[in-house]
């Protein structure tokens, strides 16, 4: 299956590694393939001192949890989008947040589904009867179920 994480979930999964979302990115990279926006690079370099002061990070203690997590991930360059793609998620979106724009476009060009952690964005989204979007407890019951088939299957 084929996961678009959002901003949201990559930063908390970069400020705590082991907590639920980053252990289904490190450990759900088996089931799962992980994709974001090639911008969230970006992004998290812009943020990184902000992280850096919440978390109580080194500078590499931070670089090695960045590389951690951005090693299952895999960055789209947002040109491959195509422009019909991406008009469609802004209309999506208009409303709701345009920031999400490219997530949602990421999400339709892949035939993914969009992890996020922003209700307003699941709820407006859902509203239009958009179905591509998967919540982090959604995917962890599948990351279980997942884990139980392997082990079964091992025994």
């Amino acid at each position: 299956m084929k996961i678009i994480i959002d901003s949201n979930i990559v930063f908390s999964a970069i400020l705590n590694s082991q907590s639920k979302i980053g252990q289904i990115i490190i450990l759900g990279s088996k089931f799962f393939k992980f994709y974001t926006v090639g911008l969230l690079k970006d992004e998290i370099e812009e943020h990184k001192d902000k992280i850096l002061k919440i978390s109580g990070f080194t500078n590499q203690q931070f670089i090695k949890s960045y590389q951690i997590i951005s090693k299952r991930i895999t960055f789209v360059d947002e040109i491959l989008i195509s422009d019909k793609t991406f008009l469609k998620a802004i209309d999506l979106v208009s409303d709701i947040d345009e920031n999400d724009a490219l997530f949602v476009a990421l999400t339709n060009h892949l035939n993914g589904k969009l992890w996020t952690g922003d209700k307003k964005l699941i709820t407006g989204l859902k509203k239009k009867k958009y179905s591509k979007t998967i919540s982090t407890n959604d995917l962890y019951e599948q990351f279980i179920e997942k884990q139980k088939t392997i082990r079964r299957k091992l025994k």
